[in-house]
């Protein structure tokens, strides 16, 4: 099966971090990207939380955790500044970059590069920078775990088999809506 390189972030600033972060930077780490809204009911209850919580457990030599502020909707309201705020109350420690925004559309460049569906999605990126975990709505603890220590246990030479193997069939079904729910924020 082939692997499709995961294609570079497109911010425009970033916080919690004095450098911008590339994937190509980041090449024998595996890479969680956590896409989010600050208005995303999904986003505050479970990613966020999951994502800080993989962020303080994993050995940051081993495991790059990246927040992606990806905005669709309300951009008035979900400025620089509010994110700002937003990761202070939070207590949010993780590097979180800034999509940039798309003057011809509401969906911003690394959203659209991603063909994300809303937030929060969850991307793994292994060691070689290729994408392997693609998923919209929450991802289960114990299958994030699992699918992260795969990644970390692949060798270069081993042809492994993609994390969407592990999941459930039922996980990489997403219903498309116009509203935020519990489960995220369709675009």
């Amino acid at each position: 099966m082939s692997k499709i390189r995961a294609p570079e972030l497109q911010t425009t600033g970033w916080l919690n971090t004095t450098e911008t972060i590339t994937l190509t930077s980041l090449r024998g780490k595996v890479v969680l990207l956590h896409a989010f809204q600050m208005l995303c009911p999904g986003c505050v209850q479970q990613g966020i939380p999951q994502t800080q919580k993989i962020f303080n457990e994993f050995d940051p030599d081993r495991v790059a955790v990246i927040g992606l502020h990806t905005v669709f909707e309300h951009h008035a309201v979900m400025t620089r500044e509010a994110l700002e705020v937003f990761a202070y109350e939070y207590r949010l420690r993780f590097p979180i970059g800034i999509d940039k925004p798309n003057e011809q559309m509401a969906i911003p460049h690394t959203m659209m590069a991603y063909q994300m569906q809303g937030t929060p999605t969850t991307i793994l990126i292994d060691k070689t920078g290729h994408l392997r975990l693609h998923q919209f709505g929450h991802v289960s603890d114990f299958l994030l775990g699992v699918s992260i220590g795969t990644l970390l246990a692949e060798t270069d030479e081993e042809q492994a088999t993609t994390i969407s193997s592990i999941l459930s069939p039922d996980a990489t079904e997403t219903p498309l809506a116009d509203a935020c729910d519990t489960e995220g924020c369709h675009s």
